[in-house]
């Protein structure tokens, strides 16, 4: 998808993941007897491998499977037109879209897809499903130091997000090379995180995990990216 802020992405399409290889992520870890929930996030835009994410979701919740719940599994997508209707429609699991900006024109500047399905015709198809229930609805949003973490975008969110049954996943922007974009400091995630809930939005401030070792969301291509400038 080419995201600004994500070093895995910027390795290019090197081909799509079968079923087979997907619940192999699963099975080979030693601790799968110990896992909760499931993310389909991070590496890839699952929505374009539909069929083989659909597949697999399929199967962790059949009683020949794994026979979880879908509402342990969370599939996001920063919004592909025709497949996330489709994957609305034919499963049952959560959904989570990569926002990271409220403002069409600067969510283009760092998210391309923009252009290809924009951020309120994804929130005008979601207004027509059930979010109260069961299956959850979230928003996720990594927060940009004087990008997108002003009151202006978090009015805005409220704004597009009013009557929406949803939630908000503030992340911590993770620095990668040669990227013009800085995280910001605790103080301003929660004041961005207290405003949104203040008015109305239930927002949450997601722990980072695996940044050691260059596994957080988007830098999994960081270590090599980072040794062969060094080479």
């Amino acid at each position: 998808m080419n995201c600004l802020f994500c070093q895995t992405g910027k390795q290019g399409f090197e081909g799509n993941l079968t079923a087979t290889d997907i619940l192999n992520q699963i099975y080979s870890l030693p601790e799968r007897e110990k896992l909760t929930n499931i993310v389909f996030m991070g590496q890839g835009e699952p929505m374009d491998n539909y069929n083989n994410v659909l597949r697999t979701t399929q199967i962790m919740t059949a009683d020949y499977g794994y026979a979880w719940s879908p509402k342990r599994i969370t599939v996001s997508s920063i919004g592909i037109k025709n497949k996330l209707k489709q994957f609305l429609e034919e499963s049952d699991c959560h959904v989570a879209i990569s926002m990271h900006s409220p403002i069409p024109n600067e969510r283009a500047g760092i998210m391309p897809g923009e252009r290809g399905m924009s951020i309120a015709d994804i929130v005008e198809l979601l207004r027509n499903y059930d979010f109260s229930h069961q299956r959850r609805l979230s928003f996720e949003y990594i927060v940009f130091k004087g990008v997108n973490d002003s009151e202006r975008h978090a009015k805005e969110i409220i704004q597009l997000l009013k009557g929406l049954d949803c939630r908000i996943n503030l992340i911590r922007f993770h620095t990668i090379p040669n990227v013009p974009l800085h995280g910001v400091d605790d103080k301003k995630m929660e004041e961005f995180r207290n405003y949104l809930t203040q008015h109305g939005i239930f927002t949450t401030i997601r722990a980072s995990r695996g940044q050691d070792i260059f596994a957080a969301c988007g830098l999994l291509s960081t270590a090599k990216k980072i040794a062969d400038e060094r080479a």
